[in-house]
């Protein structure tokens, strides 16, 4: 019988969440074009607009969330956020039901997240054009034996994201980086050798390249860690409604003058960078560990 509850409930979700989809991606798609009139003030003000619609979107999910399957959300976090202010937010990355969690604990209190997409991702229908009007940065990566093959495509990756982060400095954003690169799972972590128990290693580099390109436009950084009780859901356990509760953990601090630097050219502050982040993933693990302790006894209890 929880079976069919289940499947109903996730099927309702979906279908109401590939509605509401469609309903903002069309006025998204459809003002699009606007933004390549060459005016900044135009430009300026329909990105605000698609921002809206984007920002409208997600408290609709939330909505549609909390009817089909409610959960409780711990949040424990005492930070002051605004949506007048640049961020830069990071997170551990365990399951794309992450993304769904971020969005509905941040939605309206800090700018419209921006992720960083492939840039094949570009081509994926009607939602390809609306991440691209919605100011999404698309990456492009060059693998260690393209650059051996064709040396002159070194640096352009560092390039691309400079360009795709230029365009933030107009108005207030937030950018998510999800720096250990991949979701975690244990085959990943023992190939890795991790020396953090709950985490992957920290990837320095995407997030000094785009702290480098906002300068001193993104001035604080925030940090969330999330904890999964019962176990890491799959995009279907969570709309289905077989998740319970999601452990939420926000610090926000300012970005120290050592975290700007050439990543690049100076070795001297790829190391140090590197050092800060792994610091930033030691606290995280901690945090992570004291969560699991917390729910441990909570469940004797």
């Amino acid at each position: 019988m929880g079976g069919i509850c289940s499947l109903i409930k996730g099927s309702l979700a979906f279908v109401c969440w590939v509605i509401n989809t469609v309903f903002w991606v069309l006025p998204i798609v459809l003002l699009s074009p606007i933004k390549l009139i060459p005016v900044p003030f135009i430009r300026t003000a329909i990105s605000s607009l698609l921002d809206n619609c984007a920002t409208a979107w997600i408290s609709i999910n939330g909505v549609i969330e909390r009817f089909f399957h409610p959960v409780k959300i711990h949040l424990h976090s005492d930070a002051e956020l605004s949506p007048k202010e640049w961020y830069m937010v990071i997170a551990n990355h365990q399951s794309w039901v992450d993304i769904l969690i971020l969005q509905r604990v941040l939605n309206r209190k800090i700018p419209f997240l921006k992720f960083f997409l492939k840039k094949e991702l570009i081509f994926v229908p009607f939602l390809g054009l609306a991440w691209w009007a919605l100011d999404f940065p698309f990456m492009r990566r060059y693998s260690s034996a393209q650059l051996r093959k064709n040396p002159k495509l070194r640096g352009k990756d560092i390039e691309i994201t400079r360009k795709a982060c230029a365009k933030f400095k107009s108005k207030p954003v937030s950018v998510m980086n999800f720096v250990e690169g991949t979701r975690f799972q244990a085959n990943k972590h023992q190939q890795q050798n991790s020396q953090f128990k709950r985490l992957l290693k920290p990837k320095a580099g995407g997030l000094a390249f785009a702290l480098s390109a906002m300068g001193e436009h993104i001035n604080k950084l925030v940090d969330v860690s999330i904890y999964y009780p019962d176990k890491v859901p799959s995009y279907w356990e969570y709309i289905s409604g077989q998740v319970n509760e999601v452990h939420v953990h926000i610090t926000v601090t300012e970005i120290p003058a050592e975290m700007r630097g050439d990543y690049m050219k100076d070795r001297a502050f790829k190391i140090a960078f590197q050092e800060q982040l792994n610091h930033i993933w030691q606290e995280k693990d901690q945090m992570l560990e004291l969560l699991a302790k917390d729910n441990k006894v909570d469940q004797k209890v």
